[in-house]
């Protein structure tokens, strides 16, 4: 019995809540052998399991990626690389992105709904900032891209503001010294996810200088994922985006 059956037999009197508790927490993940996975995430978080590829061997992502789209239609992967890809039977129609390193297996997403806007300070944040819009995508969010408008020519940034008003969420990433969120929050008014990256020169500490900027940024309305987590971000930003657009 899947879920939403049980939960109708709750509803109409036809099964107690014990009962009913049972059956949801023995169906709430299956065992793959080398991951357990859990089919109740999407009901409880609002998105369903996603596959932190790297350190999996191809078997191993495959043997996930079975059970998942056998339960959900389709899949994705973080971090992933081409014998990933390689290791995925034809008929599970996947696609891989060497920029997100996003690995996307199954049915393709139908609709997209509200706005994300997804912003870089440079060129170089582009894996990054792709790994989460292809995550809002994946998970049903509408994303529009804005890229190389750091505050090195703040000019830039400024000629895509309009872009702002109408958003549900706002992802700004950013290597270096990490700037670029803090203005972005003094020109927007949907929530700001500021996005720290290891792109940077010495002093930049792999993104540790950019993650204490953002995390000390004056300006309101900001929160912050770790460093280079695109997946994070992106997760993030759809929740905002599917509560603002009143989708459950």
């Amino acid at each position: 019995m899947n879920p939403d059956s049980v939960l109708e037999a709750f509803a109409a009197g036809e099964m107690s809540q014990e009962e009913a508790k049972r059956r949801l927490l023995g169906a709430s993940f299956v065992d793959a052998g080398c991951a357990k996975i859990d089919h109740h995430r999407e009901i409880r978080c609002g998105g369903p399991e996603v596959v932190y590829c790297e350190g999996k061997t191809p078997e191993q992502v495959a043997a996930i990626f079975a059970e998942i789209i056998k339960h959900n239609g389709r899949a994705l992967g973080t971090r992933a690389n081409e014998e990933h890809l390689v290791g995925l039977p034809d008929e599970m129609g996947a696609s891989y992105d060497s920029v997100s390193r996003l690995l996307v297996a199954g049915t393709a997403q139908e609709k997209s709904v509200g706005k994300i806007v997804v912003v870089t300070a440079g060129t170089s944040d582009l894996p990054v900032a792709e790994e989460a819009a292809g995550t809002a995508e994946f998970l049903g969010s509408r994303v529009v891209r804005h890229y190389d408008c750091g505050v090195a020519g703040i000019h830039r940034l400024f000629s895509i503001a309009d872009e702002f008003v109408d958003a549900t969420a706002v992802i700004a990433v950013a290597g270096m010294e990490g700037a670029l969120p803090s203005v972005v929050g003094g020109l927007s008014a949907p929530p700001v996810i500021a996005v720290p990256t290891s792109v940077g020169y010495g002093a930049s500490f792999q993104g540790l200088a950019a993650l204490l900027t953002m995390m000390n940024s004056c300006a309101p309305g900001i929160g912050v994922v770790n460093i280079d987590n695109g997946f994070g971000a992106g997760f993030l930003a759809h929740k905002i985006n599917m509560q603002s657009a009143g989708v459950e």
